[in-house]
């Protein structure tokens, strides 16, 4: 359920569709980080971990613009 709650709450912080929120969450070092237990991440708030995966998806776009 943590994941789902995270996917949630950056879907709808982004206003991206669940399905593309659910398939970002999944390729990026955000789960990679939850999913290992690293730094306790898996510890940590669903709003926080949202944020940082909001975070992880604005540098995502900012590189990837012309």
């Amino acid at each position: 359920m943590k994941y789902a709650r995270i996917v949630a709450i950056f879907a709808n912080e982004s206003d991206m569709p669940l399905e593309d929120a659910l398939q970002f969450f999944y390729d990026s070092d955000t789960y990679k980080f939850v999913s290992e237990g690293v730094a306790d991440m898996h510890c940590r708030s669903d709003e926080y971990l949202a944020d940082e995966l909001m975070l992880e998806y604005k540098e995502k776009m900012a590189c990837c613009r012309p």
